[in-house]
């Protein structure tokens, strides 16, 4: 876990005997900047790590932030478009976002949460933010374990857990039939994973790019000239082997996207395979319309359907009209969050 990890940082600064209270947007409306969920942590001597809005009133949020220290009471604000934006905290992008702040302490939720983070299990955390059960926690477990007040409740918050699992997307909303008590339900999934089928030039920035956005990069290719730890140093695994030997071992899964990318059909075609067996959410295969036509007939002899088949992005990458080695690594990088996000993105052009 990064030290910008608004939790680990709060950890750090109750070891240092330093109080503190963690802000997280629960509701955003329009052009907020932030997502739900997202998150900063704020200590008595007003450091911060994280971010609520990207700038526009992070300032404000640590003096309340520090209030909510002093008094030990969580809180939650509105902020939206300031009247005179100029000199005080609002949104000048236009949306609204509610932030609710709670004194932090450590508890079994926050060391589990920990815990499971570090051992890469999938795990939910649930905060009531307004209502019968403001500033109360639960952490749920896939397999319907869970602790903290919240998991008192695991009846009346099951459609939000199920969907948050499911969608790996904060849920948000009123969670009784009194139509006041509501609560957020924030995902903490493994760091996506990349796998990249061939050590070619454009794997390198490939490589690269997907390291900024926190997934962990997984490197393919039998051939030891192209697979050279000094090509590929900053990769989280360099594989010299077959796909047929990795792929099975690394067991993708929902969080996993392929980028099949060696432009030899005895490592893409068996890749290509192995991806439309797996689970994973984006598969990728660089070349032309003609090439990928006579791997898909490949492809059909060995059973797979058109269904199977339209699973597969190609050509590779958003149409971003680039041609170099980085601008073809920055457009499969780009399709790839897009298919993360659910943002179906149809170019004609290709």
């Amino acid at each position: 876990m990064s030290s910008q990890d608004p939790i680990s940082a709060l950890f750090h600064w109750a070891e240092t005997g330093q109080r503190g209270a963690l802000a997280m947007v629960v509701e955003a409306y329009g052009s907020s900047p932030r997502p739900l969920g997202a998150m900063m942590a704020v200590n008595e001597s007003g450091d911060f790590v994280g971010s609520v809005s990207g700038g526009c009133v992070e300032s404000a949020v640590v003096q309340e932030a520090l209030e909510v220290i002093a008094e030990d009471r969580p809180r939650l604000k509105t902020y939206g478009i300031s009247d005179e934006w100029a000199w005080g905290a609002g949104l000048t992008c236009g949306g609204n976002i509610r932030v609710f702040i709670l004194p932090w302490k450590q508890n079994q939720v926050w060391r589990e949460l920990i815990s499971a983070r570090q051992n890469k299990e999938p795990v939910v955390l649930g905060v009531g933010f307004a209502g019968r059960w403001e500033g109360e926690l639960g952490l749920f477990h896939r397999d319907g374990r869970a602790v903290g007040e919240l998991a008192w409740h695991q009846d009346a918050l099951q459609d939000k857990m199920t969907a948050t699992f499911r969608q790996q997307r904060a849920q948000s909303g009123v969670v009784l039939p009194d139509g006041r008590t509501a609560a957020i339900f924030i995902p903490f999934f493994p760091p996506q994973r990349l796998i990249i089928v061939g050590a070619v030039h454009i794997a390198i920035s490939l490589v690269r790019f997907a390291n900024e956005l926190d997934y962990d990069t997984i490197v393919i290719d039998p051939r030891p000239v192209f697979a050279t730890p000094e090509r590929f140093g900053h990769a989280n695994q360099l594989l010299v082997a077959w796909p047929q030997e990795a792929i099975p071992e690394l067991k993708p899964d929902p969080g996993t996207s392929i980028a099949v990318i060696s432009h030899d059909d005895k490592l893409d075609i068996p890749a290509l395979k192995l991806a439309l067996e797996s689970d994973a959410r984006y598969i990728g295969a660089l070349g032309s319309r003609k090439t990928m036509a006579r791997r898909a007939a490949i492809l059909r002899e060995e059973g797979f359907s058109d269904d199977d088949l339209a699973r597969i992005h190609n050509p590779i990458g958003l149409d971003l009209g680039g041609r170099t080695p980085e601008e073809i690594a920055l457009a499969i990088m780009a399709e790839v969050v897009a298919a993360r996000y659910g943002k179906h993105l149809q170019d004609t052009s290709k």
